[in-house]
């Protein structure tokens, strides 16, 4: 895989997953580890991050590899094919990566078709099994279909939309809502010019408000919503951003998207030089600092999932500590292969001492 140019390298992997060729977690794992959130429950805290599988292809290989959570998308109202290529990069040495892949993805008809299909063909047979008609099980079911795991739909904008418009969002949440177990609103992509709700507060509020307001009428069920934010807020705009979520009961808060920031070390290489959001260990303290402080300013009433630079079980514990109720990778799964779910989770439990994940989540702050 490292032999390939990084894109082909990843739609290789995508295709190897969707077509049966991966490994399986058959461990149970600690309940150390469990997590319970937004009434659901989960067992283990670590997930993978939107931006891998965009369009919804691998769900069902991305948990068999052992996620607690695994989140799809972004995906758009449309399809559209993102910036022109080269637009992935890899600098193998540092397990970072810059991307400027642009929101590329099949459009919310056509990955919403897949998340459907997968769900109800497996409550089918589910119900087979289980004697219980699909509709009964549907009431209650997690929409990942299993009964300890999360499926995460990450919603962003078209291109073409403008950039003080909320529409595409309200579109996405109607149409993939009803069968996420959580629901991203991407404010956040560095990749594309027209999200104004990144930089624009009052664009933001009124983007929160109206996806808010959309989720509440929604008639049955209503998935919780979460606002995945930049690594690169000052800390008058993470002040603003964590009053907005108290206010309009946000559910969830990811922190954080890739970063346009490049340490001083990496600016100067080939890779560092090229445009686009950084991930990989260089993010890891921008990521957990700004979960350490949307914990303390929303004073740990708003589940928070880490994200950024994640490599190692003891990076996953300090993301705890800091306040995250449960974690996000995906530069490290993709540098260091499938068996890095596994890895972190044995670790945690080695770390934790006999400690439950949920009773060091906010540790730091108290």
């Amino acid at each position: 895989m490292r032999l390939l140019d990084a894109e082909k390298a990843h739609d290789l992997a995508i295709f190897t997953l969707k077509h049966g060729l991966h490994p399986v977690d058959r461990n149970d794992d600690d309940a150390l580890l469990e997590v319970t959130l937004w009434g659901k429950r989960i067992s283990n805290p670590v997930g993978l991050a939107a931006g891998f599988d965009k369009n919804a292809e691998a769900v069902d290989a991305l948990f068999a590899m052992g996620f607690g959570a695994v989140e799809v998308g972004s995906i758009t109202p449309e399809a559209q094919a993102g910036n022109p290529k080269p637009r992935l990069f890899r600098a193998d040495d540092r397990g970072t990566t810059i991307n400027r892949m642009g929101l590329n993805n099949d459009g919310m008809h056509v990955c919403g078709d897949r998340i459907r299909t997968r769900f109800w063909r497996l409550l089918a047979t589910q119900s087979q099994k289980q004697g219980q008609t699909v509709a009964s099980l549907a009431a209650s079911a997690n929409r990942s279909a299993l009964g300890d795991r999360l499926l995460g739909i990450n919603l962003s904008k078209n291109k073409a939309s403008a950039a003080d418009s909320h529409s595409d969002y309200v579109a996405g949440l109607n149409a993939l809502g009803p069968y996420a177990d959580y629901f991203v609103i991407n404010v956040s992509c560095p990749n594309v010019k027209n999200i104004a709700a990144a930089s624009d507060v009052a664009v933001l509020e009124d983007t929160v408000r109206a996806v808010m307001r959309a989720r509440n009428a929604m008639p049955d069920y209503r998935p919780p919503v979460v606002l995945k934010i930049g690594p690169d807020n000052d800390a008058d705009q993470l002040r603003l951003i964590a009053q907005l979520a108290l206010d309009y009961r946000v559910d969830g808060i990811i922190a954080t998207n890739t970063t346009r920031s490049r340490p001083a070390e990496l600016a100067a290489t080939p890779v560092g030089r090229e445009d686009g959001g950084l991930s990989g260990p260089p993010l890891r303290d921008l990521a957990l600092a700004t979960t350490r402080d949307i914990y303390r300013l929303t004073r740990g009433r708003i589940p928070i999932i880490g994200c950024g630079g994640i490599t190692s079980a003891e990076d996953a514990l300090a993301f705890a500590r800091a306040g995250a109720s449960f974690v996000q990778i995906y530069s490290s799964m993709t540098l260091d292969g499938p068996g890095k779910v596994r890895e972190i989770k044995d670790g945690l439990v080695d770390l934790l001492k006999g400690r439950r994940w949920a009773d060091v989540v906010g540790e730091d702050a108290k």
